[in-house]
């Protein structure tokens, strides 16, 4: 009762009581935190005290393999043309429909006849008219009755009674449309009744019995490339073909510095389809290099890609890597010298420079390395 009594006179009492508990809890904390912190500064990483960090290693013996080249791209139609109307007139027959196949030279469609009988019959009676007066000054000219004035301007009327016959029969011609290579027509643009005029597009035709497959080449692989060489594609559809280079673009693109490459390849039976993406794989000629397991690649601080190998001096060194060829068995890189002690397990833990105890890889550690490789 007397605290009590005492604290309700002197309210400043409990106040100063409060600040020295929170004082001293504070004072407590500080204490602790500077043994943490001088704990934690002890903890180092392997091989930070000097010590040398064990890893295992195996050897590595370079072998020749073809370089290959990955283009990504896709199928398209070795030939493409938009047919137009080469006279005019008014569409009588559809003769093909869309995605109909044709032969060089089967009909699409038909316009009507018009007036083309009538000025083909006109233009064959004025070439036998203008025939018939030439041969008869040519027998009079013997006779002196005829000058080489009059003869010049007979021919020169034969001459375009002949130009005019043959414009009639071309347009009595083109009034039948006509496939211009063997192939299938894409898209039509007419139906029957339609009214067309000289140079109005009626169908979209393609070549799809040989398909290009269209990519880029980065500007350091174009050297190893050569129009003619055979390679192959794999297509999304599940389809692997093989083809050869038709066309390298002898400058690069302005934009992205890559130049354009296609690769030809036959599809007489039409099974394969056009539009669909697909990976050329382009051979480059023979390379040195080491195949390892994907997990061994690692990252420098400047992201260049590479594997950490043992020097003479037993002390890890970041050596760039290439990868020239990938498959199910791992992949090849070059950069390595000739034999390289690369080490496939710890490699995560070490620094360039660090000092290593190498330990020679088990039997059973490289064949889950193979086993890995293989995954």
């Amino acid at each position: 009762m007397n605290i009590r009594a005492a604290i309700s006179r002197k309210p400043w009492i409990l106040a100063v009581g409060v600040l020295a508990l929170v004082g001293l809890w504070m004072g407590s904390g500080l204490f602790t935190n500077q043994e943490i912190m001088s704990n934690t500064s002890q903890i180092r990483a392997p091989g930070d005290s000097g010590a040398a960090v064990k890893v295992q290693v195996e050897t590595l013996v370079a072998e020749s393999v073809t370089r290959i080249i990955s283009v990504y791209g896709r199928t398209a139609p070795a030939r493409k043309v938009e047919i137009a109307a080469e006279t005019e007139g008014r569409v009588e027959v559809i003769n093909a429909r869309r995605g109909q196949r044709l032969s060089k030279g089967q009909a699409i469609l038909t316009l009507d006849m018009r007036d083309r009988r009538a000025h083909l019959n006109q233009a064959e009676a004025s070439v036998r008219e203008h025939e018939t007066a030439y041969k008869g000054q040519r027998s009079l000219q013997e006779d002196g009755y005829v000058s080489e004035t009059q003869i010049a301007e007979t021919l020169a009327k034969l001459e375009a009674a002949r130009a005019e016959l043959l414009r009639a029969r071309i347009d009595l011609g083109n009034r039948i449309v006509s496939a211009p290579f063997d192939g299938v027509i894409q898209e039509r643009e007419v139906e029957i009744g339609d009214f067309v005029r000289s140079g109005d597009k009626i169908v979209t035709f393609v070549d799809d019995l040989t398909l290009i497959v269209t990519g880029t080449l980065a500007e350091q692989e174009v050297a190893h490339i050569e129009v003619g060489e055979s390679a192959t594609a794999k297509l999304v559809t599940g389809e692997e073909v093989t083809g050869r280079v038709r066309y390298l673009s002898p400058v690069a693109d302005e934009a992205t510095r890559t130049f354009l490459i296609e690769l030809e390849i036959d599809n007489k039976n039409g099974a394969l389809l056009a539009g669909v993406t697909a990976e050329m794989q382009l051979e480059s000629g023979d390379v040195w290099a080491h195949r390892i397991s994907p997990a061994l690649l690692t990252l420098d601080p400047d992201g260049e890609i590479g594997v950490m190998v043992v020097d003479a001096q037993e002390r890890a060194k970041f050596m760039p890597v290439v990868i020239e060829k990938s498959g199910t068995n791992g992949v090849w890189v070059s950069g390595l010298d000739e034999s390289s002690r690369v080490i496939i397990v710890g490699q995560g833990f070490v620094r360039p420079g660090q000092k290593i105890d190498a330990v020679r890889a088990s039997a059973s550690s490289t064949t889950a390395l193979a086993a890995e490789s293989r995954l």
